[in-house]
């Protein structure tokens, strides 16, 4: 049984996107309890390159906001999609010059094509260097002329994010129509976001998006958030094995996308306790209950629930999650190579999983695939399997959630680090 407090991570989308519009804003803004993984140090760095200025001080960050200028180098954004994402529209800003994004062999792969045309549409040159539609891209400045721009946004939200967080700086207003958006509840954060930091958009549900020009981004004080996503593993690892842990942080009071853990938790049969900022998850440690579960709009939360199945009474079918193959990894091929090698039976569907439990699970290496929530992930399935699994990629961790092994340790999981 499982026991105690975790002081949650602070939440990896909050601190990306406070660091982007801070570093956007006129006068100096001071971001209070941020991450520092290696995500979010990629946009710093992006930043910084730009001409923002941002310094630590104690547990914070001030962030000293610029009119953008393009890199004087490469800007290396590293494994971080978002900063990818994000700061190709924002290096369009800058009033002339290039700039070339890239990252590393995992984020190369990654689709940029939809945003790239998008941009195009509202009179950006931004181009993959390959011609495949994937990093290196590179952007000229001259700004963003503005008008109306369709994108498509089933593979990822962080385009429709991208153009938001640029489009009010456009020379003329933007009018952005989207088509069958996914994971919107990160939409929603960056709305919640830009209206903080002084940005005004006029909207039509997830489909249409209207943007005035001439806008500008108001320097501000902000707190980030616990992080629901690193909470959804500290939770699922007492509704494996039981227990009692209080979660520090966990509100739902600004929008969070993996704040469904919650829902599905108690679907499964946890009993879940909000105390203010706080969130108690008590399990009796005894076999789950099985369903279906539609993670369109939490995507991230796709490794986690595939090994909470593991522990289920009948059949877990995981649908709706078709954009979770354009992550870090492709998670449902990943997901289903890996939790196969302990036994369990699994069908691989195009929008995801069907997950058969098996009655007693395999001792087996398992491999994250250099994907921090498919690491995080096998470490809870090691967790169900008699003496545990030597699970590879620890060091992925530290990408979102650098004090996982430690928080999980805390609470009465056996970690043992092998050299």
């Amino acid at each position: 049984m499982l026991n105690g407090i975790v002081s949650l991570s602070p939440s990896k989308s909050y601190t990306h996107r406070a660091l982007v519009m801070a570093s956007l804003a006129d006068g100096e803004s001071k971001i209070e309890n941020p991450l520092l993984s290696g995500d979010t140090k990629a946009t710093i760095n992006a930043c910084i390159a730009m001409g923002a200025q941002i310094r630590p001080v104690e547990h914070d960050m001030l962030v000293k906001g610029c009119l953008p200028k393009c890199a004087n180098d490469i800007v290396n954004v590293e494994n971080s999609g978002t900063t990818l994402r994000f700061m190709t529209s924002i290096y369009s800003l800058p009033p002339e010059g290039y700039t070339v994004l890239t990252g590393d062999a995992s984020l190369r792969q990654r689709p940029m094509q939809p945003l790239l045309d998008a941009l195009q549409q509202l009179g950006v040159w931004a181009v993959s260097s390959r011609g495949n539609g994937s990093a290196p891209i590179i952007v000229k400045g001259g700004g963003i002329r503005g008008g109306l721009a369709r994108i498509r946004g089933d593979i990822s939200s962080q385009y429709i994010s991208s153009l938001l967080i640029s489009t009010p700086l456009a020379q003329k207003d933007t009018e952005l129509l989207v088509s069958d958006a996914a994971s919107k509840p990160y939409i929603d954060a960056t709305m919640h976001m830009l209206n903080y930091f002084g940005i005004k958009v006029e909207r039509e549900e997830y489909t249409k998006f209207r943007v005035e020009a001439g806008q500008r981004f108001k320097s501000n004080n902000l707190r980030i958030p616990a992080d629901f996503s690193s909470a959804s593993f500290i939770a699922s690892a007492v509704a494996i094995a039981g227990g009692r842990v209080e979660l520090i942080g966990a509100t739902t009071r600004m929008p969070q996308a993996d704040s469904a853990i919650l829902n599905i938790l108690e679907k499964m049969g946890c009993r879940i306790i909000t105390q203010g900022a706080s969130v108690i998850v008590e399990s009796d440690g005894k076999i789950l209950n099985g369903g279906s579960f539609d993670l369109r709009d939490s995507p991230d939360l796709l490794p986690v629930l595939s090994v909470l199945a593991l522990k289920c009474d009948r059949e877990v079918s995981i649908y709706g999650v078709a954009h979770a193959r354009y992550k870090e990894t492709d998670r449902i091929s990943v997901m289903a190579q890996e939790i196969s090698k302990l036994g369990v039976k699994v069908k691989e569907r195009s929008d995801g999983l069907d997950i058969l439990p098996a009655k007693e699970l395999r001792k087996e290496i398992l491999y994250s695939h250099a994907d921090h929530r498919v690491f995080m992930a096998l470490c809870l399935a090691s967790m169900m399997v008699d003496g545990g699994c030597e699970v590879e990629g620890a060091e992925t961790a530290d990408i979102s959630y650098p004090n996982f092994l430690r928080d999980i340790a805390d609470i009465g999981v056996k970690v043992e680090r092998i050299n």
